[in-house]
């Protein structure tokens, strides 16, 4: 295992102050975006993930719909707090919407029926993995990045807006930018609590 994975393990942060200054093209973001679909792993191989890449107005639009959607369900006295925090979320470049195929999920539960309850379980996982290395590779080249999830209340908005498949369940969003100010300090419960080793 290479030292440059660990210190990119480590350096990966939620950054909620971002902005739309990409340190990367958007051909290079895309890049990321398409090789971690590629080459992240799913069960039984079966690349169940999803990616939706939204850019520029379509990026301000997500962030949109978020906001109107939560005004009608967050009572008036507390959401201006809720506001400010979408209205960081639409101040970064783009955001990642992450995906997982019912359909592929359903096919794999009627061929493998004896690990049927399973597969949402392990669909979920995979998506899981996808996100963290979207997440890190985005914070190795040079961007912010903190992970959402607004769903289902944006869902079947989002689905109309953006002609996502209706056979897509959607998992999270990662809102990215340049990062305006960095994370402070992260505290860690002591390591010796979480992992044991047994000879």
């Amino acid at each position: 295992m290479s030292k440059s994975f660990l210190d990119a393990v480590k350096a990966r942060r939620s950054v909620y102050a971002i902005g739309k200054d990409a340190a990367i093209s958007d051909a290079q973001i895309q890049e990321i975006v398409e090789t971690a679909v590629l080459h992240s792993p799913t069960s039984f191989n079966s690349q169940s993930s999803r990616a939706v890449l939204l850019l520029g107005d379509k990026h301000d639009k997500l962030w949109d719909i978020t906001t109107e959607t939560l005004r009608k369900i967050v009572p008036t006295e507390q959401f201006e707090g809720t506001a400010q925090k979408l209205a960081s979320f639409k101040a970064g470049h783009g955001t990642v919407l992450f995906y997982e195929d019912q359909n592929v999920v359903k096919s794999l539960q009627e061929n493998f029926a004896l690990y049927a309850e399973n597969f949402p379980v392990w669909s979920n996982q995979s998506s899981g993995i996808l996100q963290y290395v979207v997440w890190t590779a985005f914070s190795e080249a040079g961007l912010g990045a903190s992970l959402q999830h607004y769903n289902p209340l944006i869902d079947d908005e989002v689905r109309e807006t953006f002609d996502i498949p209706s056979e897509w369940k959607l998992i999270a969003q990662l809102p990215f930018g340049n990062v305006v100010t960095p994370p402070g300090d992260k505290e860690f419960q002591p390591i010796e609590e979480r992992v044991k080793v047994r000879k």
